[in-house]
């Protein structure tokens, strides 16, 4: 199968295009440099002569605070860009496959959310993922857009690496306890992503590490796997004023990908072991 990949220069597709390449995949990498999704023509031109049986588009503008000062540029590349890729699949006969985040939710639910619970984001980076997905539903029927949430992994910032960071510099770390969702190793979603091709299925899936957890029990718990000892303590959101509104719960139900493709991913526990005995062994080399 052939597959262009947005966004490649970001985290995920760190994980994803060396996944796809050896499940025996041809893959174009598409960097900003390459294929700059917010500019129509320059994505079409891009995908053309490659004719891409799928587009698994990644590029987004993450940075949840800045997006709350950039609202244009935010709703330019998260919602416009992900107008245009699906306008670029559908130019050129191929499926899209989106990246949306468990942020379109308000986080007041009591229980994980499900594909077709209603969204309600309370920041502008919600709003405008949640404005890429109603534009991929409107233009491309071939679609697959997977919420995926808390992602963290080698090739790019995340909680994870900050957290042993500044474990690791003897730095007291204050963490909040009353934000929950699902910690997603970007590994594990990927090999997700490439089964849910796969499985030939369509539609919205939700697809992270299994159970749910804190931000304070996911640093507690990764920090205690890569042997440090630190002073950690909990406190809430309400100490840490942000730009952008949190919600407070995120945690996404999995069941619709579990059945597409018969393989639900790991407890998030297990990634985190993996992911820092990774980090373990680079370090030591």
């Amino acid at each position: 199968m052939k597959l262009a990949v947005t966004g490649a220069g970001g985290m995920l597709a760190h994980a994803l295009l060396p996944a796809l390449e050896g499940s025996g995949h041809t893959v174009l990498a598409l960097g900003k440099s390459d294929a700059d999704v917010t500019r129509l023509e320059v994505l079409r031109s891009a995908l053309e002569g490659f004719r891409p049986d799928w587009v698994v588009h990644l590029a987004a503008f993450t940075r949840v605070d800045e997006c709350e000062s950039r609202a244009d540029h935010a709703f330019l590349v998260n919602a416009q860009g992900a107008r245009n890729a699906a306008l670029a699949a559908l130019a050129c006969g191929a499926g899209l496959l989106a990246i949306s985040s468990d942020y379109v939710f308000d986080g007041a639910a009591t229980r994980p959310y499900r594909e077709y619970d209603p969204p309600g984001p309370r920041s502008v980076y919600g709003a405008s993922k949640w404005a890429g997905e109603q534009a991929v539903r409107e233009i491309q029927p071939r679609h697959l857009i997977v919420r995926s949430a808390w992602l963290y992994g080698p090739g790019g910032p995340n909680f994870v690496d900050t957290i042993l960071a500044k474990a690791r510099a003897g730095e007291a770390l204050r963490v909040v306890d009353d934000q929950r969702g699902s910690p997603t190793f970007t590994h594990d979603l990927a090999a997700g992503l490439i089964r849910l091709i796969a499985s030939g299925q369509l539609g919205t899936f939700h697809c992270t590490n299994a159970g749910v957890c804190s931000w304070y029990e996911l640093a507690a718990y990764a920090i205690q796997r890569a042997g440090l000892e630190v002073a950690l303590q909990r406190t809430d959101t309400a100490s840490f004023p942000r730009p952008a509104l949190r919600p407070r719960y995120t945690a996404l139900d999995n069941q619709w990908f579990e059945r597409a493709t018969g393989v639900p991913l790991p407890p998030w526990q297990d990634a985190v072991d993996r992911y820092v005995g990774t980090q373990a062994r680079t370090r030591t080399r």
